[in-house]
């Protein structure tokens, strides 16, 4: 049997971690190189010594040569070599058969071409060498470095003749600008201006460029022929056209100007380029223009060059976005300095063109003035009235009235056939307006017009329709009114007041009632206006009303005093004055106690205590500063909208002396409080028993206080203590007003801090009476 080969055993590998130091290929071969380890020892030297021994050698070289091209015939670097070791043995027949056998092979390398030529020029066979160069640009006549080779050798053999025919006979196949320029520079080294003018000609159409034309007309200029140079820039700006004008022609062509001293022929030059060439192709243009005139120009053509170069900025901002109405506006305020009504036109109608892509009237704001400054300057600057007429139209034409409209177009528009007596028709556009879109300010407009026109009829009737529209606009129902009294007829007036006042609904009613009043004042019937002050009292207790009812009431005096009166009349009607203003001030200060809002009846007292210091004597002024409240401070806790607390603030309150006298019981709780302190303080030094007794005097009291009225009672010891916990606590400021005294120092402080309780907590915790409010003696026999 036979044994089972054995497979031989997988060294394991224990350490797997990476080496330290990685070893590459690169490194191996390097360090190979470095040390030398595979470079042969150089061949013994080999002395020839007999023409047997060269003659040997020579069979040698030409069959290991021989060998490599019949080996690999493609490659041209073997024949090349071979070639060369028979021209280094002298063999130039030899080594021109080799090269002519490698053409066979590959007849468009062009070093090979090269390397053959170079052999016969180096052997001096020129007449070899030309045959070539012949049949080198012959099958190659693309490659240019077979002809500048030509050319070359030809002009060192001195054959000019002939260079000059190679030249031309290269430029029939139009080769690239170097060879033109190579070709003119020959005929310049040798003085031919002539010839040189007659390439240049060819040259510019075969390579039709900028630069090439600038190139020929500075040749021109170089050689002094300045007028062939003019001819020469005025040929290609005609060559290129409108359409492909470049601003370097421009530029070079300006330049040339300047250089001759032609300033003007300079600046037409810079205009026409710029009028011609598109703006975001003439930046160093525009420079250029600016640095001419500065040096040469006058302040208008510097000016000039300053308006071109902000009609550009202003032409690419508007090209980047054409609904920028504000870079209209100033584009056509400097073209309209220019004066040039077509441009104007022009500019005018492409930016009306941009009309805005949305119908909301926030984006129409701008844009209608366009419009607007269109027609104007049509009808002050152009004086055409049927173009300003026609832009009217078209702009009323182009708005959606159904979505919003501009007054101040219609307006315009009437006020412009106005102008020109075309009264029919503005009458006709306003009525269109009030019929297609109106409002407010289209009716006064149209009413004001009309006033102007002293057609009061038109007027009435317009305010009429006015008010049909809109009924509870105020300002309308008062200048109607005023139009009345203007006109001398003061019925319609109040009749038109009294319509307004008796109208539902009104935006401004204060306004309205006012001029009413003011209306009857001013024509003396002050007993109208203080009925006008009863009716409107009767809507509303404003304390403003009551105020101005105040002083109505003292204007009243006043008004008479333009009547000669003697001094005991004037002195009772000033009296009777005083006592019906101060009626008024006692009524609202009556109406207003049954109000919860402070500030108001504040407000009031102030303004009767002024009153009372101007016309009342010390005792009237003594009673206003008794009803002066005091000011405290109080805290009170702040909910969120959804129920949670977030602290606490501060606010101020007012107490009256009429609120504190009108609950009588108020202050004698405060004495029983102050009495249960100091019963407290006695407990502490008595015996137990005589404590509990007066716990029990305690809570009988208590009792007794709960049972109070509940309008003026206070809350109890244990609701005060409540309270404290929650830090509802007052604290009493610098009052208006002295507080009224107390029984002692202890009880008026217990009551200022009972009147610093919120008023709604402390009535939310008291407790009804249960046999009614005990009396007064029967409260002070209590506390005793």
């Amino acid at each position: 049997m036979e044994r089972p080969q054995k497979m031989p055993k997988v060294a394991k590998v224990k350490n797997k971690a990476p080496a330290e130091i990685q070893i590459t290929a690169e490194q191996l071969l390097r360090e190979a190189k470095e040390r030398d380890l595979e470079i042969l020892p150089p061949p013994p030297k080999q002395k020839i010594s007999d023409p047997e021994e060269l003659a040997d050698y020579q069979h040698r070289k030409r069959r290991a040569f021989e060998d490599g091209i019949r080996k690999n015939r493609s490659v041209i670097s073997n024949w090349i070599k071979y070639a060369q070791w028979e021209e280094s043995q002298k063999e130039v027949p030899r080594a021109r058969s080799i090269y002519e056998r490698a053409l066979d092979v590959d007849h468009r390398n062009i070093t090979l071409w090269l390397k053959y030529t170079e052999l016969e020029m180096r052997n001096r066979q020129v007449n070899h060498a030309r045959n070539l160069w012949d049949r080198a640009v012959t099958i190659l006549p693309r490659a240019n470095q077979f002809w500048y080779k030509y050319t070359y050798m030809e002009e060192m053999l001195g054959n000019i003749a002939g260079a000059r025919q190679v030249f031309d006979r290269w430029m029939e196949w139009e080769p690239d600008e170097q060879a033109w320029l190579t070709y003119i520079k020959f005929e310049l080294r040798y003085k031919e201006i002539d010839r040189a003018r007659k390439i240049y000609e060819r040259f510019v159409y075969v390579h039709p460029d900028v630069k090439n034309w600038i190139k020929y007309a500075r040749f021109e200029e170089n050689h002094g022929f300045i007028s062939g140079a003019r001819k020469v820039y005025e040929r290609a700006v005609e060559f290129f056209g409108e359409e492909t004008l470049d601003e370097k022609l421009f530029i070079a062509f300006a330049k040339f100007e300047e250089g001759q001293r032609e300033h003007d022929r300079a600046r037409v030059i810079y205009k026409y380029a710029l009028d011609n060439i598109p703006k975001e192709y003439a930046q160093e243009l525009y420079k250029n223009y600016t640095i001419h005139e500065k040096k040469y120009g006058d302040r208008t053509g510097i000016e000039d060059v300053i308006v071109s170069k902000r009609k550009f900025q202003y032409e690419e901002e508007v090209k980047s976005n054409p609904n920028n109405y504000d870079a209209w506006f100033d584009y056509l305020r400097l073209v309209e300095s220019e004066g040039n009504p077509e441009q104007i036109r022009e500019t005018y109608e492409r930016a009306i063109a941009n009309v805005p892509p949305t119908k909301e009237k926030q984006f129409w704001r701008r844009y209608i003035y366009l419009w607007i400054n269109y027609a104007l300057w049509e009808e002050l600057t152009a004086e055409d009235e049927e173009r300003t007429r026609q832009v009217y139209r078209a702009c009323i034409q182009l708005i959606p009235h159904r979505t919003f409209t501009f007054t101040k177009v219609w307006l315009l528009y009437a006020h412009f056939e106005i102008r020109f007596k075309n009264l029919l028709a503005a009458r006709k556009t306003l009525g269109m307006a009030l019929g297609m879109c109106p409002k407010d300010k289209l009716f006064r407009g149209y009413i004001d017009l009309e006033i102007q026109l002293r057609e009061f009829d038109r007027c009435r009737t317009l305010y009429e329709k006015f008010l049909e529209f809109g009924p509870e606009n105020c300002i309308t129902w008062m200048r109607f009114a005023e139009l009345e009294m203007l006109l001398g007829d003061t019925d319609r007036a109040r009749a038109i007041y009294e319509l307004a006042v008796s109208q539902p609904r009104l935006d401004m009613p204060e306004l309205l009632w006012k001029a009413f009043i003011d209306f009857e004042s001013g024509l003396g019937e002050f007993e109208r206006a203080r009925l006008l002050y009863e009716r409107l009292l009767e809507r509303t207790l404003h304390v403003k009303v009551w105020m101005s009812y105040a002083q109505f009431e003292m204007s009243c005096a006043e008004a008479g005093e333009d009547e000669e009166l003697t001094e005991e009349e004037a002195a009772d009607r000033t009296s009777q004055a005083v006592a019906l203003a101060r009626r008024v001030y006692e009524r609202a200060n009556t109406s207003l106690r049954s109000t919860k809002d402070k500030e108001e009846r504040v407000l009031l007292l102030e303004a009767w205590r002024n009153f009372e210091e101007t016309h009342g004597d010390d005792v009237s002024l003594e009673k206003v500063k008794q009803k002066m409240p005091r000011r405290i401070k109080r805290r009170q806790r702040v909910q969120a909208e959804d129920g949670t607390e977030e602290g606490w603030e501060e606010f101020f309150d007012y107490i009256f002396p009429e609120d504190e006298s009108a609950k009588p019981n108020l202050k004698l709780l405060a004495n029983a409080k102050m009495w249960k302190k100091k019963m407290q303080e006695i407990s502490s030094d008595d015996s137990p028993k005589e404590g509990e007794g007066d716990e029990k005097d305690e809570a009988s009291e208590r009792d007794d206080a709960a049972k109070g009225d509940s309008d003026t009672s206070v809350s109890s010891s244990s609701e005060e203590d409540s309270e404290e916990e929650k830090g509802q606590e007052g604290t009493v400021l610098q009052g208006e007003a002295d507080p009224p005294a107390g029984p002692g120092p202890g009880p008026g402080l217990e009551l200022q801090q009972q009147q610093q309780r919120p008023q709604s907590q402390s009535q939310g915790r008291r407790r009804p009476p249960e046999d009614g409010p005990p009396g007064r003696g029967e409260e002070q026999g209590r506390v005793r």
